[in-house]
């Protein structure tokens, strides 16, 4: 390899081309939907410029496990990096969803339903307790590292997968299908407790109600089920920050399941990813 000033390659060297924009496709795979970077707020423009900073950082990496004299940017190498590179952010984005769906069911269970306010990360309007939820885990995300971890899975992804390697994607697709799975799952954890105080809270409104027919039950329980329940809800933000910290073996766990499912070597993928 021809490494001048700096680390870089000659860009201009046979193959480096071709290894340039597949690394790019595949950087923008990630970008595409990983926490932060795929927000709407993000002027396309500087995500674009981080699409190319990035892949010219990350080539050097690429180009140590890819055979130069083989690399081609075809219908197949386009879209195999570009899933690589999304099944790298989806797999990050899994626990963002998870929180915000465990907002939506904490919104609904409190009887917030009606109370949606303005999404400044998607540019939407969402339930407030799942814009709360969702922005505070990007932001726990981005204080543990999360991005930093998302780029070194990306350099490391390059032993496991090389530069155009043929990669299942029927397959590696449906693997990240059963893989959100873990938001449904993630988010009814997050959400128990106050689905479980709002639970208990009615229960004693009705027995209270049928053994004092005479007290205004109806005007206290919506009241005292959003004091109840908001009081749960911050009860229940230590479970999210606790599912943050073993954020990156979840992480791994994910991308090794997709390396697997892809036919591509799982053990280099295992020891690199996680």
């Amino acid at each position: 390899m021809n490494a001048p000033a700096f680390g870089f390659p000659d860009f201009l060297a046979p193959g480096i081309p071709q290894a340039f924009v597949l690394t790019a496709l595949r950087v923008g795979g990630l970008v595409l939907v990983a926490p932060a970077w795929s927000a709407r707020t993000v002027p396309m423009k500087l995500r674009t410029a981080l699409l190319v900073i990035f892949a010219v950082l990350l080539l050097p990496s690429a180009l140590d496990t890819a055979d130069r004299s083989t690399l081609a940017i075809t219908p197949a190498t386009f879209l195999a990096e570009t899933v690589v590179g999304f099944a790298l952010g989806f797999a990050a984005a899994l626990t963002v969803a998870g929180a915000e769906f465990a907002g939506e069911l904490a919104t609904t269970t409190i009887g917030l339903s009606g109370a949606a306010i303005f999404d400044p990360v998607n540019n939407t309007q969402v339930a407030i307790l799942a814009s709360f939820m969702q922005i505070m885990t990007v932001t726990l995300l981005l204080i543990a590292g999360g991005h930093i971890v998302m780029l070194q899975a990306v350099a490391r992804s390059f032993v496991a997968m090389p530069l155009g390697a043929p990669v299942a994607m029927d397959r590696g697709l449906l693997s990240l299908v059963k893989a959100s799975a873990t938001i449904f799952g993630s988010g009814l954890q997050f959400a128990a407790p106050v689905i479980a105080a709002i639970l208990l809270t009615n229960l004693a409104l009705a027995i209270l109600g049928r053994a004092a027919p005479q007290l205004q039950i109806m005007s206290l329980a919506f009241p005292l089920q959003i004091g109840i329940g908001l009081l749960a809800f911050a009860g229940a933000l230590g479970l999210v920050v606790q599912a943050l910290g073993g954020w990156s073996e979840q992480y791994g766990t994910t991308m090794d399941g997709f390396v697997r499912a892809a036919h591509v070597a799982p053990a280099p993928a295992t020891e690199a990813l996680r």
